[in-house]
This record gives C-alpha cells, sequence and structure tokens, in this order.
C-alpha cells in the first residue's frame, strides 16, 4: 500500500469578489507531499500563492477541489499546522516578552496548575535556544532587531513540535546576511525536529537552496507550471552548493518557466 501524503491538494481553484468584481487567483492546483520533505513553491508577484497557502493552513477554503492533511479533509486549522509569517512585525505581540510570545501556542488553563505552566515555558526557553536566543528571553519584540524577531516568529512555530510548517515568504523583510542565516537556521531545525516544510518564496535561489522539490506556479490565475526535483546533496552550503553547475541549472530552468513570453 501506498503511504499516504502528509498534505494532499486536489483540483483546488480560489476567486475573490469585491466591488462586483471577481478575481480568480488559483484556476486549478493538484499536488501531494511526503511526511519530512521540504517543499518549496515559486512563482510570480501575485500569482496567488499566499492564498494557496491560507487555503492549506484551513484559513481560507477553496471554491473547489480538496485538502487532505494525513489523509483526512481539512475543515478548519490542523492542530498539528504551524505557520510563520512574512511580517514577523505584525505576528508577535509587543507587550509580551519573546519567552512568552513562544510559549503562547502552548497556554493552557490556569486549573492544570503551576506545574503545567513551568513546563511549557521549559518548551518555550528550549525553543528560543534552538534559534539562539536563549539570553533574550525576557526582552520584548521590540526590543530585538528584525532578524532576531523573526527568530522569535520560528521558535513559537517549532514550540508545539508541528507535523507540518507553513511558510509564508519569511525572510523578505530581512537583509540579505540576515536571510541567509535564517535560510540555513531552518534547514538545521528541519532536519534536527523531524519537520515537514512548505515554503511560499518569490526568491528562485532560496527555493532551491532549501528545498527537496520546487512547484513552479503560473501568474494568476495561478496552476503548476513544473513540479521539479531539487537532487542536490545534504548537507548543503550557502556558498559551495549555489556554486554547483546543478544549481545553476535548477536556477535556469526555473527562470525559463517563470519569463514572459513574446507573446504575453
Amino acid at each position: 500500500m501506498a503511504e499516504i501524503p502528509l498534505i494532499r491538494a486536489t483540483a483546488l481553484t480560489k476567486s475573490f469578489t469585491s466591488r462586483g468584481r471577481t478575481t480568480r487567483a488559483i484556476a486549478d492546483i493538484t499536488f501531494a507531499q511526503a511526511e519530512g520533505e521540504f517543499l518549496g513553491v515559486v512563482g510570480p508577484s501575485g500569482c496567488g500563492k499566499t492564498t494557496l497557502l491560507r487555503c492549506l493552513a484551513g484559513l481560507d477554503h477553496p471554491d473547489t477541489g480538496t485538502i487532505e492533511f494525513d489523509g483526512h479533509p481539512i475543515t478548519g486549522i490542523p492542530p498539528a499546522l504551524s505557520v510563520v509569517f512574512q511580517e514577523y512585525n505584525r505576528s508577535l505581540f509587543p507587550w509580551l516578552t519573546t519567552l512568552e510570545n513562544v510559549r503562547f501556542p502552548l497556554r493552557r488553563p490556569s486549573s492544570l496548575g503551576r506545574r503545567a505552566r513551568a513546563a511549557t515555558r521549559e518548551q518555550a526557553r528550549e525553543a528560543l535556544s534552538r534559534v539562539g536566543l536563549a539570553d533574550f528571553a525576557d526582552h520584548h519584540p521590540w526590543q530585538l532587531s528584525g532578524g532576531m524577531q523573526q527568530r522569535v516568529a520560528l521558535a513559537r512555530a517549532i514550540v508545539s513540535r508541528p507535523r507540518l510548517l507553513l511558510m509564508d515568504e519569511p525572510f523578505a523583510s530581512v537583509d540579505a546576511q540576515t536571510r541567509a542565516t535564517l535560510e540555513q537556521l531552518t534547514i538545521t531545525l528541519t532536519v534536527e525536529l523531524g519537520l515537514t516544510v512548505l515554503l511560499i518564496t518569490h526568491d528562485i535561489d532560496e527555493a532551491i537552496f532549501m528545498s527537496d522539490r520546487v512547484l513552479v506556479l503560473a501568474a494568476r490565475p495561478t496552476h503548476i507550471l513544473r513540479e521539479l526535483p531539487i537532487d542536490l546533496p545534504r548537507p548543503r552550503d550557502d556558498v559551495e552548493t549555489r556554486a554547483l553547475p546543478l544549481f545553476q541549472n535548477h536556477r535556469r530552468d526555473i527562470h525559463h518557466l517563470l519569463s514572459p513570453t513574446p507573446d504575453s
């Protein structure tokens, strides 16, 4: 019997109506992702990548088609799923310390007692340690740099040990050096925690560097142009891996797919 994918999307479509005008965001998308796979999704700006992620997360509902998580239809937000958004400065609570921000998904009724609350704080401290922020537990988000705030958001996403981590252009708002550091950190956490990751990004190099497979999306209304296996050896190095001829071949292929044709 074939292994059931962790997540499967079949014939998804999605449109939005505003002021009497309907915009078709997703035309037809079908794919499956195996447990433990790192899947990258790239496409032109505004093609519907975030709409797809929101549907997969249960935050939006497709007009037609189905989404299954571990073989079961998604009817809401799956409890074994976490999301990291691009705008870290809007996803963190500025009035909470970094420790309490990370602990937030683990909060339980106070009736469970002091021991249970202490256990969740210890889990949050461990997650902060994994992203290199153990010494900043008592800081507030506004006291941290942008890259550090995104590390807090990443720690909050992994603290519950999700089976699926959805990332919506998580490194787009930081500088190039910080971006490279966060990419490598995410890869390390994926291996250490056995995470399944779906990464939405507009950065072709980032998708190739991080992923086991890349879905290349067309312009809106979006559909999958190609599924591209990324057969680069692991572990991957930010300098050496990107210099490989195979990396450049993948980069050339995706650029060609996304380049507008003379008739477009």
